[in-house]
């Protein structure tokens, strides 16, 4: 029996309660805009365009670029999903794992552990989380990577790095948090043995996406993996194909591109890996694809 038809044997009743809650989740801000909030009469404000936010205390802590090189929150990120990982409250809100796995509608952990099995048997080797992720996701890595490993995260936004630090508590030394941007990392060529991208492709417009992509090839070493999970044109006896389209094109606008198009379609010229291996799941909602390079 194929994966989605036994979930919705089993969850049917509940998917007009499961719909309702992914919608009414990702709009839990009630819509204002995102200029909408100032430092003056909002304590939680967003930070301005063109401006980056990372408290001092990180910025001594962990590695980052030059003070006067730190990334600014790029604007397409600003307009679309201040919502989701912007706002301090969005952050409390999605920060809770029964609620990542019911956006994933079930499948979180399969996939969070298809991605850090991926990386096997490199884990002993340098590793790149390309964005925080909500969840136990970075938990996880850490948990099974050896002492001879290293885990560097980027992201763009200071609170999401802020939210990550609190998760993890103290720190371990082989684990470092970076205000990075994903088109533009700062790493020397060759740097990582896996570099990882966790649902991230289908949050950005095209440019960004195929730079981010340019980026992650540019930074593994020979040898190492790239590895992407992203959402995937479902089959079309998935009835989750009709679900998730209306779902994506109103709350997520580019990530149909991943739909439409071929994670291997965003590969640099010149980088081809040595091989690919793309697998489905859930009827095709989701993918896999590891470039071993």
């Amino acid at each position: 029996m194929p994966v989605w038809l036994n979930w919705l044997l089993c969850n049917g009743p509940y998917l007009p309660l499961y719909s309702t809650a992914f919608c009414v989740g990702s709009r839990i801000m009630n819509r204002p805009s995102p200029n909408s909030f100032s430092s003056s009469n909002n304590p939680i404000a967003l930070p301005r365009e063109g401006t980056s936010t990372l408290p001092t205390h990180r910025v001594e802590r962990h590695n980052q670029p030059p003070q006067g090189c730190l990334p600014v929150i790029p604007d397409y990120l600003q307009k679309t999903y201040w919502w989701a990982y912007l706002h301090p409250n969005a952050v409390r809100f999605f920060e809770r794992q029964w609620l990542v796995n019911l956006i994933l509608w079930g499948n979180f952990a399969k996939l969070r552990d298809a991605a850090i099995e991926s990386m096997q048997p490199n884990l002993g080797g340098k590793t790149l989380q390309v964005a925080c992720v909500y969840g136990d996701f970075t938990h996880r890595i850490i948990q099974q990577m050896p002492k001879t490993g290293l885990l560097e995260v980027v992201d763009v936004a200071p609170v999401q790095l802020d939210n990550l630090e609190k998760k993890l508590g103290d720190i371990p030394p082989h684990v470092h948090l970076s205000l990075q941007d994903s088109s533009s990392l700062t790493y020397a060529d060759g740097s990582f043995e896996n570099v990882l991208l966790f649902f991230l492709l289908h949050e950005q417009p095209e440019q960004v996406r195929a730079q981010t992509v340019k980026e992650a090839f540019r930074v593994v070493k020979p040898g190492g993996k790239v590895i992407f999970v992203d959402y995937h044109q479902p089959v079309k006896h998935n009835p989750f194909r009709y679900v998730m389209w209306p779902i994506l094109k109103w709350l997520e606008p580019y990530a149909l591109a991943v739909w439409d198009k071929e994670i291997a379609s965003w590969i640099p010229e010149g980088k081809a890996p040595a091989t690919l291996r793309k697998t489905t799941y859930f009827g095709g909602l989701y993918q896999r694809v590891v470039c071993d390079c």
